[in-house]
């Protein structure tokens, strides 16, 4: 290992999120064009004691699984595991597999802590070129796993995973309506709100902050869930409507839908100075769904000033705005990608079609179709490196919440959790 390359230590003092849901890892497209995708080694990692095995095969797994969803690269578990005293010959030896990469860690424990190690070889120069060590308690290892997993990804693509990012949906399991999170992968469910009302819209912010909407107060309010305080409070309230719709890509100001006029309409809330600002609905449409595009200049919504409710973008800068879609029947729920090339949403194309979710580009020129003939599929939302996309379904017959590549392959059930599940987000 060069000497250079030191360990950063990554530690989780805490449980962070509790209650488990398995569920497989599904693989589309594994190649791009004739470029063969680079195969990772992973030998199971080593224990400073035998009776740490069964968080070593937990956390190695939960990496697998990362590495595997992530689609940048195969891993082969086929090979021998490599020490300190037998680098060279083992480097080879996963060589010699069509291995580029070998992927190792080892685990200790220190009450109350445990300590993973974990580290990458690159076959062709025999060297390390990844070496960090992550620190926490019994409950955080899947969640160091996952952060292992993003940095693993980070190093050796430039591009950011997505392994430590979570959806937060409502669900009305208790005969209420409240608001969880659950990991990407579909593990670590939470229930975050006790409303005993209808709870719903969950929209992250960068600061990990949740806004929802909430009738706990018999109106339709915007609340607040701070999940490192552990708290929740009010933001906007008495207002009449208040549908959350977007937070800002700088977490300072909210995009919602209100009854400030004669129809519901879209309003600008600044969490900063609390000034509510009307943008859209200066006549009788009825205006609403909005998302923020990714550098904040833009926002998409849904109006049926035309007729029936269609996609538009509005320009904050000059409050023009444009259609997007102009033949559908239903369109709802946009939400601006976060590339900024599209927007998906869900729409149907006549009264007879089940909602079903599509991209349109910025230009309304091209509108692609990604479900068909699987129940009705609504409240698609990005995640945060834009490659794929959660959404709702009854296909099962009940509403849950399911993912999909960006190009609507790959759909799968995201996790078997009792109850209705509804307006999912990925969080940033």
């Amino acid at each position: 290992m060069k000497k250079s390359l030191l360990f950063l230590v990554v530690f989780i003092a805490g449980p962070w999120l509790f209650g488990a849901t398995q569920t497989d890892v599904y693989i589309g497209i594994t190649s791009h064009g004739d470029k063969r995708v680079p195969t990772i080694g992973m030998p199971a990692f080593s224990v400073s004691a035998p009776e740490l095995e069964d968080q070593a095969q937990q956390v190695h797994d939960v990496i697998r699984g990362d590495l595997l969803f992530a689609r940048y690269f195969d891993v082969s578990e086929d090979g021998p595991e490599v020490t300190a005293k037998n680098l060279t010959q083992a480097l080879s030896q996963w060589g010699k597999a069509r291995a580029s990469y070998v992927l190792t860690g080892d685990i200790s424990y220190t009450e109350p802590y445990y300590t993973i190690k974990i580290y990458v070889y690159d076959i062709s120069t025999r060297t390390s070129v990844f070496a960090k060590a992550f620190k926490g308690t019994q409950q955080s290892l899947r969640r160091l796993g996952h952060i292992a997993s993003d940095q693993i990804v980070l190093a050796l693509t430039g591009k950011r995973g997505i392994a430590d990012t979570r959806i937060a949906f409502a669900n009305n399991s208790t005969r209420h309506k409240e608001i969880y999170v659950v990991d990407y992968d579909g593990e670590n469910l939470k229930k975050l709100t006790n409303d005993n009302s209808i709870a719903l819209l969950p929209r992250w912010s960068k600061d990990g902050r949740i806004f929802y909407t909430t009738y706990r107060n018999r109106n339709p309010d915007i609340f607040a869930i701070d999940l490192k305080a552990g708290k929740i409070a009010p933001i906007i309230l008495k207002g009449g409507l208040s549908l959350i719709g977007g937070v800002s890509p700088d977490g300072k100001a909210l995009a919602f839908t209100s009854t400030g006029g004669n129809n519901p309409s879209i309003f600008i809330y600044n969490l900063e100075t609390h000034q509510k600002t009307q943008i859209s609905n200066k006549n009788s449409a009825v205006e609403g769904s909005p998302s923020y595009s990714p550098d904040g200049k833009y926002i998409t919504f849904v109006s049926n000033r035309a007729g029936n409710p269609q996609i538009y973008v509005l320009d904050l800068s000059t409050g023009k705005s444009r259609a997007l879609t102009t033949k559908f029947n239903w369109a709802d729920s946009p939400q601006w990608s976060p590339t900024g090339e599209w927007i998906v949403f869900s729409g149907r194309e006549s009264p007879y079609h089940p909602m079903d979710i599509f991209l349109v580009d910025l230009t309304g020129t091209q509108i692609r179709r990604l479900t068909t003939d699987s129940g009705s599929n609504e409240d698609p939302t990005w995640s945060p490196d834009g490659r794929f996309i959660a959404f709702t379904t009854n296909r099962n017959g009940k509403r849950q919440l399911y993912m999909m590549d960006m190009d609507g392959s790959a759909p799968h059930l995201l996790a078997d959790i009792k109850g209705d599940s509804f307006t999912p987000h990925w969080s940033m």
